[in-house]
């Protein structure tokens, strides 16, 4: 049963009263249902602790992403704030998923597309506006210069939210301060385009529809190193084999790209340290001795 608020809430915004709830995986994150109303099936999802703009900023990022023509993203029907007891929620467009994870079809489409969406630039990296990441927040302060952006608005922001929740202990920070210094070394002198980046593209973050046709959910835009989102994709796997190769077919990685990776995997790992806690501290260890020890 949908929460009484939600159901109200949500016969408002289609014209019609829920028939049906069932709820599905929505991750650790949020509540989540595919909702039958007036004959279609919506995804519906909800939080009822969800800091103020959670849902815009994800349709937002959902917007933008549909834009690029590049993916294919579910239609955003409406969503709101919390409000008058009923929590913050989103609706989608369902979009039912097969288990064709492995076909050489979905890498080259998944690959292609990808590289497609990458080749979206921006003038600068960043946003023009904040947004979030699981349900951390995520600065987008726009900035012309790679290293600065990377060290100031992703990898500061977590190392002070690990700080506060007591997740590091002072050899940890030492070296998190010390790479961060580094930074402009390590990042390298060739140009970076501010590629538009998915921003939380792991294999939870993607569905397979019909025709091996890839569809991409639940993002963290923003223009920014396309290395970053290809590293992450590498970092937990799930994904089809091929993708990959098909990626770099279609826009080739730079040169020291592998020296690279897990530089940019520290990002994600911080917040997942920030997330679910001391579990992904030895990974964050092992990043800040590669590059910085």
């Amino acid at each position: 049963m949908l929460p009484s608020s939600l159901h109200a809430a949500l016969t408002d915004a289609l014209g019609s009263p829920p028939q049906h709830a069932q709820f599905v995986s929505g991750g650790c994150i949020n509540h989540a249902a595919c909702v039958e109303a007036g004959g279609q099936r919506f995804f519906v999802k909800w939080k009822s602790d969800a800091p103020p703009g959670f849902f815009a900023a994800e349709a937002r990022g959902l917007a933008l992403l549909r834009e690029a023509g590049a993916l294919h993203v579910p239609d955003v029907i409406a969503h709101r704030e919390a409000q008058g007891g009923a929590p913050a929620w989103l609706v989608m467009a369902w979009v039912e998923e097969r288990p064709a994870r492995r076909s050489r079809a979905l890498a080259m489409n998944l690959g292609h597309g990808l590289a497609a969406l990458h080749r979206r630039t921006a003038a600068q990296f960043g946003l023009d506006h904040d947004n979030f990441i699981g349900e951390l927040p995520q600065h987008n302060r726009q900035a012309g210069d790679w290293a600065a952006f990377y060290r100031d608005q992703r990898l500061a922001p977590q190392v002070r939210i690990a700080r506060q929740r007591r997740l590091l202990y002072p050899e940890r920070e030492r070296l998190l301060d010390r790479l961060m210094e580094r930074l402009p070394d390590l990042v390298g002198a060739e140009p970076i385009a501010p590629s538009l980046l998915h921003g939380d593209l792991w294999s939870g973050n993607y569905m397979v529809a019909d025709g091996d046709r890839p569809v991409i959910i639940d993002p963290a835009v923003y223009y920014g190193n396309r290395e970053v989102e290809i590293a992450f994709t590498e970092l937990f796997g799930g994904f089809p084999p091929g993708f990959l190769d098909a990626y770099s077919e279609a826009y080739p990685l730079p040169a020291g790209y592998r020296e690279r990776r897990a530089l940019y995997q520290l990002y994600p790992l911080l917040v997942h340290l920030n997330l679910f806690g001391e579990g992904y501290g030895p990974q964050v260890d092992a990043v800040c001795a590669r590059y910085a020890g």
